[in-house]
């Protein structure tokens, strides 16, 4: 029988692995895996998918999946993977933080599985801890020697900054979180990325002094692009999975960009398609690169998980017709994140009932300098409306609400690229 360790490392998730035995184990029976999730922001970003997909996986194999989200993890701060110290952030905007990442974790797993992944918050079991509780029930089981020897905390050791008391103690709140939910929830393997080893391996150490029992870990690849760069990273700005963050239209077209190199790598990682299915579209790269169908059912699978089929739909039409057809059928919002940085003017929607002159709306604008200007423009049919070209037979055009192309807007372009937003209120 097949373990979902084999379909993780055919997907391409697996990093490192604690003990060759764990395959024959997920093979045999059903256990229970965890990862953590810190709320040091009130969304999750691309990033973070790699091991919430991980544990989908899990879930769909028949494991029992816990999703602990760190509300005292995230108070202190992990060092793993950071050269600088974090921020700390008050007890109030963790606590929010987490409600908000809870909510989105949820999305990639069915709840009419027999076993739906739960839900926790280490504040639950760490917080009612006093720091006498901590040393006496803790931290005894951790010599220094071990904890120098940890990657995450030699590194910052070596750093100009160095590391403060509190993210040294980092790791021991992590193991301790694997120990409780061993204890409470028979959970044996903790997943995450492979900055997270040393935290991990911790865990798997307590378990072992403290229980005389096994237990697992397992880490993935941190995703980069071919070029080096973080995947989930876009101008220095992450790729959240808030709305509000990322809108849905940013967040589809940084998917629909991805490199031909890179596409069917995270086409395994970031979806649920069978591979057969992504073995094709691999072939269809190799024969038609420009058609960029992997790319296309990359940006709309992940949209779907993230934010719904409807809203997948939505981001592909307005990408299939926004710069090659004519704009119609958009909502407001999908119009306004297309051309977030494109100029625009407001008018009032009684001026475009009694109708609009096209010259004198291209003055208006700033797409002419002046109504001569705009008539030759219209002469050269270089202006477009809603990419639809007015013909010279046309300069006497007037636009009217049907020339509306999302309840509020009207696009208008000078030339291939010139383009200014009409914005009817």
């Amino acid at each position: 029988m097949a373990s979902v360790l084999d379909t993780l490392r055919e997907r391409g998730f697996v990093a490192q692995v604690s003990d060759d035995k764990l395959g024959d184990l997920l093979a045999k029976q059903p256990i229970t895996v965890y990862a953590g999730f810190d709320p040091t922001a009130d969304s999750l970003h691309l990033g973070h998918v790699v091991p919430i997909m991980a544990l989908a996986h899990f879930q769909r194999a028949g494991h029992r999946v816990l999703l602990v989200v760190g509300g005292a993890t995230g108070m202190i701060g992990d060092p793993s993977g950071r050269s600088e110290e974090r921020q700390l952030l008050s007890i109030e905007q963790v606590a929010a933080n987490a409600r908000s990442i809870g909510a989105q974790m949820n999305r990639y797993f069915d709840p009419n599985a027999p076993h739906p992944p739960l839900l926790l918050n280490n504040f639950d079991w760490i917080g009612r801890m006093s720091f006498i509780d901590w040393l006496r029930d803790v931290g005894k089981h951790f010599t220094l020697g071990y904890m120098l020897a940890k990657e995450s905390v030699s590194r910052r050791l070596e750093s100009e900054q160095g590391i403060s008391y509190t993210e040294f103690s980092y790791m021991t709140l992590q193991a301790f979180d694997f120990l409780y939910l061993f204890d409470h929830y028979g959970c044996t393997l903790q997943v995450g990325g492979s900055d997270q080893w040393g935290n991990i391996t911790a865990g798997i150490d307590l378990i072992r002094r403290q229980r005389q029992a096994q237990a697992y870990g397992i880490t993935f690849h941190l995703i980069t692009t071919s070029s080096g760069e973080k995947f989930g990273k876009s101008a220095g700005n992450a790729i959240w999975l808030d709305p509000k963050r990322t809108s849905p239209w940013d967040f589809y077209q940084y998917l629909v960009r991805q490199d031909d190199k890179d596409v069917i790598r995270f086409l395994k990682l970031y979806t649920f398609l069978p591979m057969e299915q992504i073995e094709e579209l691999d072939e269809v790269t190799k024969r038609a690169p420009e058609k960029r169908e992997a790319q296309k059912m990359l940006a709309y699978e992940v949209t779907r998980l993230v934010h719904g089929e409807d809203v997948a739909r939505e981001m592909a039409h307005a990408a299939s017709v926004v710069y090659h057809s004519e704009i119609r059928g958009i909502s407001d919002d999908v119009l306004a994140s297309v051309f977030s940085s494109v100029p625009s003017t407001q008018i009032a929607r009684c001026e475009l009932e009694q109708g609009l002159p096209i010259a004198e709306v291209l003055v208006r604008t700033g797409l002419a300098k002046s109504k001569n200007e705009a008539r030759r423009a219209l002469d050269a049919e270089s202006i477009y409306v809603n990419n639809v070209k007015i013909e010279k037979s046309q300069a006497d055009l007037r636009l009217l609400p049907q020339h509306l192309a999302s309840p509020s807007f009207i696009v208008l372009r000078s030339g291939k690229k010139n383009y200014h937003l009409l914005r009817v209120l």
